[in-house]
């Protein structure tokens, strides 16, 4: 027996700028240490100030954090250095964060006074995917766009990778571990209407969240079908995350409850009787190049109007416009991280 308390409430927090698999896994690891977790997200200003402007913001944000599976609660505003009386005030009994050392702009370690106090604990990173990294791989874009003579005027309306080499800088690995514990590992219960839904769903935004949301209150089981990166390039242009990356991403949010890799482009017969579809939505923005057509047959298709404009190509004319600002921050950040793990090595000396 042990008198220790009982550990129910937990609390991490941090910028979740371009939120990605990373994140959700971070918070997934945390969760399994109560059962109520809390997220704290730092304001635009607060990231400002320790760190750079943001791509997203405060309530794009707040938002796609809320809509990840393993998140009970989101504290908006919340301070860079986390305190004691942080946690007490949410009733958490420990910090959880990645064993990514995390710095303010002076330098201290952000979690140093919840670890003086003995409530933090530390998980670990989940490694081949950060924000920085995501930030890098548009910018490479844009770089290799100029060295195929395209403007930067037309870089901004349309970014995109020509390179056919693709992910090179992707080293996220995943594996049948990772798949099961991020599955929701349901099936459809008997008399559930069964939604469809497909597309390439890169860089996970709160486009595609409020889509989402809205093909989910269309029926009770909500299916992703993802195209794979070699039809997205015949079709389009080259992904900024690969097919396990979008995946991973997708099946974080609460609204989806399975996904289909590498799904056909086009809707098949086939595969609404495989998945006993009794829907199939898409997004007004969407180009349906006769995608739809069978579906439409079968009157069992329904154009969804999420009242949100949002797009990958946005976010990448975001990352694009502050472009000087992001490589320095990058420079900066990775001195930073490598000057805190020489001192953590120190630490850790016999």
């Amino acid at each position: 027996m042990t008198d220790e308390k009982p550990r129910k409430k937990v609390w991490v927090d941090g910028c979740y700028d371009l939120v990605h698999f990373g994140h959700a896994n971070n918070f997934r690891q945390a969760r399994e240490f109560g059962d109520y977790l809390v997220v704290g997200v730092h304001s635009d200003e607060e990231i400002a100030k320790h760190k750079r402007k943001t791509v997203l913001t405060e309530e794009e944000r707040y938002k796609i954090v809320k809509a990840i599976k393993w998140v009970d609660e989101v504290v908006r505003d919340a301070p860079y250095v986390t305190s004691v009386e942080l946690l007490d005030e949410y009733q958490c009994d420990f910090c959880i964060h990645g064993d990514d050392p995390t710095t303010t702009a002076d330098g201290k370690d952000s979690y140093h006074l919840v670890k003086e106090a003995g409530r933090y604990k530390q998980v670990k990173r989940t490694a081949g995917i950060s924000t920085t990294n995501l930030v890098n791989r548009v910018l490479e874009t844009a770089k290799r766009d100029v060295k195929e003579g395209e403007s930067s005027e037309s870089q901004e309306s349309a970014p995109r990778i020509v390179s056919k080499s693709p992910y090179t800088g992707s080293k996220f690995l995943a594996t049948t571990k990772k798949i099961i514990q991020i599955s929701n590992n349901t099936e459809p219960k008997e008399g559930d209407r069964i939604i469809y839904v497909d597309g390439a769903f890169d860089l996970f935004h709160v486009g595609h969240l409020d889509f989402l949301e809205a093909a989910k209150k269309e029926g009770d089981f909500l299916i992703v079908g993802l195209y794979s990166d070699e039809d997205i390039c015949e079709d389009r242009e080259e992904p900024i995350m690969n097919l396990m990356e979008r995946a991973f991403n997708v099946l974080a949010c609460r609204y989806v409850d399975d996904v289909v890799f590498g799904a056909p482009m086009k809707v098949t017969e086939e595969l609404m009787d495989h998945f006993k579809v009794d829907l199939v939505c898409c997004g007004i923005t969407s180009d349906e190049k006769g995608r739809y057509d069978v579906p439409k047959a079968k009157e069992k298709f329904k154009i969804i109007d999420s009242k949100n404009d949002m797009t990958t190509a946005e976010i990448c004319k975001r990352i694009i416009r502050e472009r000087s600002e992001h490589e320095a921050r990058n420079v900066k950040k990775e001195e930073r991280e490598l000057e805190a793990m020489k001192y953590m090595n120190q630490d850790l000396q016999p």
